[in-house]
Protein backbone atom coordinates (compact mmCIF):
# COMPACT_ATOMS: atom_id res chain seq x y z
CA UNK A 1 0.00 0.00 0.00
CA UNK A 2 1.68 3.10 -0.64
CA UNK A 3 1.13 6.27 1.00
CA UNK A 4 -1.13 8.39 -1.35
CA UNK A 5 -3.69 5.45 -0.41
CA UNK A 6 -3.02 5.41 3.06
CA UNK A 7 -3.28 9.49 3.34
CA UNK A 8 -6.74 8.68 2.01
CA UNK A 9 -8.10 5.76 4.00
CA UNK A 10 -7.13 8.02 6.98
CA UNK A 11 -8.87 11.17 5.52
CA UNK A 12 -11.80 9.03 4.95
CA UNK A 13 -11.73 7.97 8.64
CA UNK A 14 -10.59 11.31 10.42
CA UNK A 15 -13.42 12.92 8.32
CA UNK A 16 -16.23 10.57 8.78
CA UNK A 17 -15.59 10.51 12.92
CA UNK A 18 -15.49 14.25 12.70
CA UNK A 19 -18.88 14.88 10.96
CA UNK A 20 -20.19 11.87 12.81
CA UNK A 21 -18.82 12.73 16.63
CA UNK A 22 -18.82 16.65 16.67
CA UNK A 23 -20.01 18.34 13.63
CA UNK A 24 -23.69 16.47 13.25
CA UNK A 25 -24.18 17.57 16.55
CA UNK A 26 -23.69 21.24 15.79
CA UNK A 27 -26.77 23.59 14.51
CA UNK A 28 -26.61 27.17 14.62
CA UNK A 29 -29.83 28.97 14.80
CA UNK A 30 -31.68 26.11 13.59
CA UNK A 31 -30.56 25.90 9.81
CA UNK A 32 -26.47 26.32 10.24
CA UNK A 33 -24.79 22.55 9.69
CA UNK A 34 -21.56 22.49 8.77
CA UNK A 35 -20.72 19.23 6.77
CA UNK A 36 -17.16 19.16 6.21
CA UNK A 37 -16.60 15.16 5.01
CA UNK A 38 -17.05 16.80 1.87
CA UNK A 39 -12.93 17.62 1.77
CA UNK A 40 -12.62 14.12 0.95
CA UNK A 41 -14.41 14.34 -2.52
CA UNK A 42 -12.59 17.93 -3.09
CA UNK A 43 -8.92 16.49 -2.01
CA UNK A 44 -9.06 13.27 -3.60
CA UNK A 45 -6.11 12.53 -5.96
CA UNK A 46 -7.00 13.57 -9.85
CA UNK A 47 -4.79 10.81 -11.09
CA UNK A 48 -6.99 7.92 -9.59
CA UNK A 49 -9.75 6.20 -11.51
CA UNK A 50 -12.70 8.53 -11.95
CA UNK A 51 -14.96 5.24 -11.12
CA UNK A 52 -13.00 3.81 -7.92
CA UNK A 53 -13.35 8.03 -6.74
CA UNK A 54 -17.60 8.10 -7.70
CA UNK A 55 -17.79 4.60 -5.65
CA UNK A 56 -15.50 5.90 -2.92
CA UNK A 57 -17.69 9.44 -3.02
CA UNK A 58 -21.00 6.97 -2.74
CA UNK A 59 -19.13 5.13 -0.20
CA UNK A 60 -18.43 8.40 1.96
CA UNK A 61 -21.83 9.49 1.89
CA UNK A 62 -23.94 6.20 2.74
CA UNK A 63 -21.29 6.27 5.49
CA UNK A 64 -22.60 9.43 7.18
CA UNK A 65 -26.42 8.44 6.09
CA UNK A 66 -25.61 5.40 8.22
CA UNK A 67 -24.84 7.40 11.41
CA UNK A 68 -27.24 10.65 10.15
CA UNK A 69 -30.23 8.33 9.68
CA UNK A 70 -30.90 10.39 6.61
CA UNK A 71 -31.83 8.30 3.92
CA UNK A 72 -28.98 8.47 1.32
CA UNK A 73 -29.12 12.43 0.57
CA UNK A 74 -25.53 12.46 1.82
CA UNK A 75 -24.48 9.99 -0.83
CA UNK A 76 -26.56 11.73 -3.28
CA UNK A 77 -24.76 14.75 -2.74
CA UNK A 78 -21.45 13.24 -3.02
CA UNK A 79 -22.32 11.40 -5.96
CA UNK A 80 -23.20 14.69 -7.67
CA UNK A 81 -20.10 16.80 -6.55
CA UNK A 82 -17.90 13.56 -7.04
CA UNK A 83 -19.52 13.56 -11.13
CA UNK A 84 -19.33 17.24 -11.27
CA UNK A 85 -15.72 17.83 -10.07
CA UNK A 86 -13.94 17.27 -13.55
CA UNK A 87 -15.50 20.02 -15.23
CA UNK A 88 -15.29 22.12 -12.09
CA UNK A 89 -11.46 21.39 -11.90
CA UNK A 90 -11.54 22.27 -15.25
CA UNK A 91 -13.11 25.93 -14.88
CA UNK A 92 -11.07 26.93 -11.46
CA UNK A 93 -7.47 25.73 -12.57
CA UNK A 94 -7.79 25.45 -16.18
CA UNK A 95 -4.35 23.86 -17.96
CA UNK A 96 -3.24 22.96 -14.46
CA UNK A 97 -6.00 20.16 -14.39
CA UNK A 98 -5.67 19.72 -18.39
CA UNK A 99 -2.04 18.12 -17.51
CA UNK A 100 -3.07 16.84 -14.18
CA UNK A 101 -0.21 18.53 -11.66
CA UNK A 102 -2.67 20.30 -9.56
CA UNK A 103 -0.94 19.78 -6.15
CA UNK A 104 -3.60 21.68 -3.68
CA UNK A 105 -0.97 23.04 -1.58
CA UNK A 106 0.83 24.86 -4.41
CA UNK A 107 -2.09 26.91 -5.90
CA UNK A 108 -2.91 29.95 -5.66
CA UNK A 109 -5.70 30.78 -2.79
CA UNK A 110 -8.40 32.51 -4.99
CA UNK A 111 -8.41 29.57 -7.25
CA UNK A 112 -8.96 26.93 -4.33
CA UNK A 113 -11.38 28.74 -2.48
CA UNK A 114 -13.59 29.11 -6.07
CA UNK A 115 -13.48 25.84 -6.44
CA UNK A 116 -14.32 24.62 -2.77
CA UNK A 117 -16.78 27.28 -2.85
CA UNK A 118 -18.46 25.88 -5.89
CA UNK A 119 -18.53 22.60 -4.84
CA UNK A 120 -19.65 23.09 -1.42
CA UNK A 121 -22.77 25.08 -2.53
CA UNK A 122 -24.22 22.31 -5.15
CA UNK A 123 -23.58 19.58 -2.75
CA UNK A 124 -25.40 21.65 0.03
CA UNK A 125 -28.32 22.68 -2.83
CA UNK A 126 -28.50 19.04 -3.42
CA UNK A 127 -28.30 17.99 0.03
CA UNK A 128 -31.05 20.34 1.53
CA UNK A 129 -33.88 19.81 -1.89
CA UNK A 130 -33.68 16.45 -0.73
CA UNK A 131 -34.45 16.48 2.50
CA UNK A 132 -36.56 19.15 2.40
CA UNK A 133 -38.56 18.14 -0.91
CA UNK A 134 -41.08 20.59 -1.09
CA UNK A 135 -41.15 23.35 -3.84
CA UNK A 136 -43.09 25.41 -1.10
CA UNK A 137 -39.96 25.74 0.78
CA UNK A 138 -37.26 26.94 -1.56
CA UNK A 139 -36.54 29.78 0.56
CA UNK A 140 -35.87 27.91 3.55
CA UNK A 141 -33.83 25.31 0.88
CA UNK A 142 -31.70 27.98 -0.35
CA UNK A 143 -31.23 29.90 3.20
CA UNK A 144 -29.75 26.69 4.47
CA UNK A 145 -27.93 26.20 1.79
CA UNK A 146 -25.92 29.53 1.68
CA UNK A 147 -25.39 30.06 5.75
CA UNK A 148 -24.62 26.23 6.10
CA UNK A 149 -22.44 26.60 2.63
CA UNK A 150 -20.39 29.46 4.52
CA UNK A 151 -19.90 28.09 7.24
CA UNK A 152 -19.02 24.70 5.70
CA UNK A 153 -16.42 26.81 3.45
CA UNK A 154 -14.43 28.83 6.18
CA UNK A 155 -13.99 25.57 7.98
CA UNK A 156 -13.00 23.15 4.92
CA UNK A 157 -10.44 26.61 4.21
CA UNK A 158 -9.34 26.30 8.05
CA UNK A 159 -8.70 22.74 7.90
CA UNK A 160 -6.53 22.89 4.54
CA UNK A 161 -4.72 25.61 6.03
CA UNK A 162 -3.41 23.97 8.80
CA UNK A 163 -2.91 20.67 8.08
CA UNK A 164 -0.94 22.10 4.72
CA UNK A 165 2.16 20.37 3.45
CA UNK A 166 3.48 23.45 1.96
CA UNK A 167 7.11 23.92 3.60
CA UNK A 168 8.96 27.31 3.10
Amino acid sequence: MNSVTYANMVRFILLVGLQVVVLNHINFLGYINPYTYILFVILFPIKNSRTLFVFLSFLMGLTIDLFSDSGGIHAASCVSIAYARPLILKFCFGTIYEYQTIKFDTVEFGSKLLYITILTVIHHLILFSLEIFNISKIILTLQKTLFSSIFTIILCILITIIFSRKTK
